[in-house]
């Protein structure tokens, strides 16, 4: 965790030098103080950090020091297509992630290429859900894309609703879960029966925040294969 919050200080400073305390505290989302031990944790890692005071101080790197760590991991990668998808990025668990990817891609930009990039973030908000209108966050998210991305077959506890007016029932169904949709704020995961006794290998959509639980499947150990159509 820590390794990861001196990366992005790296990069902050690299991509607006003059950063303050107080600016790089909220950024992080820690205390000053923690930012100062941060400063000296990366000089220590031979990372050139300067601190400058006065009404145009801040914190900088070297002239002409770049930093070398602007490779994304893999749950960065994950993030670059719903980079401009806040709530998407917030309900999924991903936002420190896709942050830090942005930072990466940022340093790597030529200077005017980069304010460019700035000015665009400063200008465009990109956004899925309705104004004034927050909905609820499904607890069992992040885990369930997860098992999307490892191919790995669940079983879901889910609440149907009721037919003509009748009370929602319980049911629990293993699925394969293949995509995650965004509308209007509102999650949905698109799904694949297994074949075999009494099942159809048919495709089914489920309202994320109708599911109550969810399990690995049992005497599932390997990755389903993907229908390639």
């Amino acid at each position: 965790m820590r390794a990861a919050r001196l990366i992005r200080m790296a990069l902050l400073i690299q991509s607006t030098p003059g950063q303050t305390a107080a600016g790089l505290a909220r950024a992080l989302e820690v205390s000053e103080r923690t930012v100062i031990r941060d400063a000296q944790a990366l000089q220590e890692a031979g990372i050139p950090v300067r601190a400058e005071r006065g009404r145009v101080g801040g914190y900088f790197l070297a002239p002409g020091y770049r930093t070398r760590l602007t490779t994304l991991d893999p749950s960065e990668a994950e993030t670059l297509f719903l980079s401009g998808l806040p709530s998407a990025l917030r309900d999924l668990g991903l936002s420190a992630a896709a942050d830090t990817a942005r930072l990466k891609l940022t340093a790597t930009l030529l200077p005017s290429l980069r304010e460019a990039a700035e000015s665009s973030v400063r200008r465009f908000h990109l956004d899925a859900p309705a104004w004034f209108r927050e909905p609820p966050t499904p607890d069992v998210l992040p885990e369930l894309a997860r098992a999307m991305w490892a191919d790995r077959a669940v079983e879901l506890s889910y609440t149907k609703p009721g037919r003509d007016g009748g009370a929602p029932a319980p049911v629990s169904r293993v699925v394969e879960p293949y995509g995650l949709v965004l509308k209007a704020g509102t999650w949905y995961l698109v799904a694949r029966i297994p074949r075999g006794a009494n099942r159809d290998g048919g495709w089914r959509t489920y309202r994320v925040d109708r599911v109550t639980a969810l399990t690995p499947a049992a005497d599932r150990d390997e990755p389903f294969v993907r229908d390639p159509s």
